[in-house]
């Protein structure tokens, strides 16, 4: 499959994380009888999981740079054709929160000030945590979504079930997270809404690139240095693992 379809496939597929997720969040979440945090959490799992039975097969189903560099990191994945996917990533991104704003405009209710799903610490953390502590949570829980992310697509594991794991781990990493940094774990479905919001979310987005690329590549390394067999490239597995 060519780059630049794989590219496409990946932008796609990130426009639907951040617009399912984000969308679930600004659309649904704060309204009577709203899904609330669970729900929100589950819509992010499940973009993931539609996703990666839908391209799975075409890209491997990244969406998130600090997945694509976790599988660069456990050589999964060419270093070469990182850059294309980071770009189609956050492009995704930008356009579906673009996308998102202007449907969420068409009601009168609406404002920015609400925070349009950004990520933030400190003042702009959903509960108040700290910097720490946004910052820690943020690098472990992508360390395991890489550890489940690999373990689920090595060609030991049992075939078929890996966008499930996947999509639930996600689920489970934003159960644990949204009140502490609104959940991250990926520099792009961050860097759509700030762009948006401006201020506050801008000048805090470093800690959304920064602290899920290093717990990625930590992931990478803790899955290769202890539990790694010879692989081939995880978009190839992606699509074996297709019922």
């Amino acid at each position: 499959m060519p780059l630049s379809k794989r590219a496409i496939a990946e932008f796609l597929g990130t426009f639907w994380l951040v617009f399912g997720g984000c969308g679930s969040a600004v659309l649904a979440a704060g309204v009577h009888l709203g899904i609330g945090y669970v729900g929100v959490a589950f819509a992010f799992g499940l973009t993931v999981l539609t996703m990666a039975f839908a391209i799975g097969h075409v890209s491997g189903c990244h969406l998130n740079p600090a997945v694509s560099i976790g599988l660069v990191t456990a050589k999964r994945f060419p270093a070469s054709e990182l850059p294309a996917y980071i770009v189609a990533q956050v492009l995704g991104a930008i356009c579906a929160s673009g996308v998102l704003y202007l449907i969420a405009s068409g009601n009168s209710t609406f404002s920015l000030a609400g925070g349009f799903a950004s990520n933030g610490y400190a003042d702009h953390s959903p509960e108040h945590y700290s910097l720490l502590a946004c910052f820690l949570i943020e690098v472990l829980l992508t360390a395991f979504f890489l550890l489940v992310i690999l373990g689920a697509t090595d060609e030991r594991a049992p075939k078929g079930f890996a966008p499930i794991a996947i999509g639930l781990c996600l689920t489970l990493i934003h159960l644990i997270s949204i009140p502490v940094t609104n959940t991250s774990v990926n520099p792009a479905r961050s860097t759509g809404p700030a762009i948006f919001v401006g201020g506050w979310a801008l000048s805090q987005l470093w800690l959304f690139w920064v602290a899920p690329i290093l717990g990625a590549i930590l992931g990478g390394l803790i899955s290769t240095t202890f539990f790694a067999a010879p692989q081939p490239p995880i978009r190839e597995e992606m699509s074996r693992d297709r019922p």
